[in-house]
């Protein structure tokens, strides 16, 4: 196996236990789940709760590694999701009880939408690092 299979395998496994770390902390059954590692790393939870702006549309929660966590209602299969809001900080890989903490406040009406946050792209190593924890 090649350092890149290697590496992305390492953080395949670190992604997965993250994203269920996260659900647990979010409250999301691993069913409502999926995650992605191809040229980006990217993580979704589906949410059972709505937003008082569009209570007629599912929310979901979605994570990828240049801009870390954000709220999106979802809207026509095919469409981009709408995003209500980006999880502000520097880190794309906060702590579960931090992501639970900004779902209840985005949902809350606590937190307002915002462009995504600039993120210099993470060296693949370095992310895999950072997951191996939750692996």
């Amino acid at each position: 196996m090649d350092e890149r299979t290697n590496g992305t395998a390492t953080l395949s496994h670190g992604l997965a236990g993250y994203l269920r770390a996260v659900a647990e902390a979010v409250g999301v059954p691993a069913e409502a789940t999926s995650f992605e590692v191809s040229d980006t790393a990217t993580a979704y939870l589906g949410l059972a709760r709505r937003w008082s702006e569009r209570p007629g549309e599912d929310l979901m929660l979605i994570w990828s590694e240049q801009h870390g966590w954000s709220v999106a209602v979802e809207t026509n299969p095919g469409a981009a999701p709408m995003v209500v809001a980006y999880l502000a900080g520097t880190d794309v890989v906060p702590a579960p009880d931090v992501v639970a903490r900004f779902v209840t406040d985005v949902i809350a009406g606590q937190r307002a939408g915002s462009p995504p946050r600039p993120v210099f792209p993470n060296e693949r190593h370095e992310l895999a690092e950072r997951l191996a924890e939750y692996a």
